[in-house]
């Protein structure tokens, strides 16, 4: 997994998987989602992603048990 910020334009993508996108649905106005053939998820986009308080994304370290 990947992501890319854009900060001139407010917009997050999170890249799950680097399959083809052959679909993509609104879930809202500002959130949208690519899925591959196979029903899978590929990529989520969410618009105003610092405004509705996607980022700063907090980062938590831990050890695995």
């Amino acid at each position: 997994m990947r992501t890319t910020y854009y900060d001139d334009d407010d917009i997050l993508v999170l890249h799950l998987s680097d399959k083809p996108i052959v679909r993509e649905v609104s879930q809202d106005w500002n959130t949208h989602v690519s899925y591959a053939a196979d029903g899978t998820a590929v990529e989520v986009v969410l618009l105003d992603a610092m405004a509705s308080g996607a980022l700063p994304v907090e980062v938590a370290h831990g050890r695995a048990a």
